[in-house]
């Protein structure tokens, strides 16, 4: 029997919205949440632009025994996390929790709490150092803590492939649960806004430079020069769709229907690059055909060479111009893997909703994108599938198919949302 692996709750911390509906408002406003650096002073770095995830308070949302153990991208998670459980409808005392699947994706672990505590060893020694150094550091410490925290005792992995690690999560739990684990925790949350991750952004060579947020971040367009990078993401529920609507989960958003992951061959040996070959096997893999397809959630890199690349294999598979191409990361920045986790949920709610999000500021495509790309506002459309596209730095691709399932349960909550800082 084939396993449907529907989505039933979603938990997002993004720079431009604090829970699901108070990022899917500001998405089809158009509103970005990059801004200059304030959580330390940028003015020593050639960029000094990033998504900051806004009226955070962690002791708001979690224990206070666990907010000197973790990290602030932990934080996020594990809020992120609980929103997600709390819109499936799970209680703590649901018995699919016990033996539940969490799977996440992270490219830096906790970095802000490790320069913290190297500060610490350096200023005033080893005596002034965490115990929890040894754990809040590390790319896995998201997975273990929710697990920890809603008590699951069923698979548990993290998986780290930059940006494209986000759908690798998702994948990874799709086959959890074709395993015959009940229910999956998995996406991705992350963020490195200290100035020691911030080196090691720097590092890659592709953050913009420029000071002005409404141009500095600018995917497939002629003035592309890097991205802007953030802190977020998103944590979803993943079920198997029967048993969801038996249990009379409240929303079924969308299936995971598909999935796959490739790898970029050597640079100099002239091969082409493995994304067209990844959206070929996870359209396969989701029994779809290119017209099935009517939105892709791209990459979107904002570096000329990569933007060419990725709008060269979207125009192979779907034809030039062929199918709605959008990168509402724009508003966001790149959040490492956070970012195609958070990709995947604005995907399903696009398929909800039948609107496509803005790629936002970006103007004259360059010469050689013959691609759809949705700007400037939201586009109305009766789209039944979706593609979710992310690559990560050293040749990572990764290509993710959501579809829209017949609707159980009554449909997203549209009461006012708590969480939401911004309405």
């Amino acid at each position: 029997m084939t396993i449907s692996a529907v989505v039933t709750g979603m938990g997002v911390a993004s720079p431009n919205g604090l829970g699901t509906q108070a990022y899917w408002r500001a998405v089809l406003r158009g509103e970005s949440g990059i801004g200059r650096i304030t959580r330390f002073d940028p003015s020593p770095y050639p960029a000094t632009l990033a998504g900051e995830v806004p009226g955070f308070d962690a002791t708001a949302h979690l224990p206070g025994r666990l907010i000197p153990q973790t990290d602030r991208s932990t934080q996020l998670a594990l809020t992120a996390a609980q929103w997600a459980l709390d819109d499936a409808g799970l209680g703590p005392d649901e018995p699919a929790l016990a033996h539940a699947s969490v799977v996440t994706s992270n490219a830096a672990g906790g970095f802000e709490f490790g320069q913290r505590e190297l500060q610490n060893l350096w200023r005033k020694g080893s005596g002034y150092v965490s115990a929890y150094q040894s754990f809040a550091w590390f790319y896995a410490v998201n997975t273990g803590q929710i697990s920890i925290r809603h008590g699951t005792r069923g698979p548990g992995s993290v998986l780290v492939a930059e940006q494209a690690g986000g759908l690798d999560a998702i994948g990874q739990a799709r086959r959890h649960l074709r395993g015959g684990t009940a229910l999956a925790l998995t996406g991705a949350v992350e963020g490195a806004l200290c100035p020691w991750g911030w080196a090691g952004l720097l590092a890659s060579g592709r953050l913009s430079t420029s000071r002005d947020h409404a141009r500095a971040f600018l995917p497939f367009d002629s003035c592309a020069a890097g991205h802007v990078p953030g802190e977020g993401g998103a944590i979803l529920v993943m079920e198997e769709r029967t048993s969801a609507l038996r249990r009379g989960a409240p929303t079924v958003y969308g299936e995971v229907a598909g999935y796959a992951a490739t790898f970029d061959p050597r640079p100099g040996t002239g091969r082409e690059p493995g994304l067209r070959r990844a959206i070929l096997l996870a359209l396969a893999d989701a029994g779809l055909g290119a017209a099935d397809i009517g939105v892709v959630f791209a990459d979107g890199a904002a570096v000329p060479s990569l933007d060419q690349a990725e709008a060269d294999a979207i125009t192979a598979v779907f034809g030039p111009r062929g199918v709605p191409v959008t990168v509402p990361k724009t508003m966001t920045g790149r959040l490492q893997s956070g970012g195609a986790a958070l990709d995947v949920a604005t995907a399903l709610l696009a398929l909800w909703h039948k609107t496509i999000p803005p790629t936002v500021n970006v103007g004259q495509l360059a010469p050689g994108a013959r691609i759809d790309l949705v700007t400037a506002a939201p586009r109305r459309a009766d789209i039944a599938a979706a593609l979710v596209l992310a690559r990560g730095h050293g040749g990572f691709n990764s290509a993710l198919v959501v579809r829209a399932t017949p609707r159980g349960g009554t449909g997203p909550d549209t009461t006012p949302d708590p969480h939401d800082r911004r309405s």
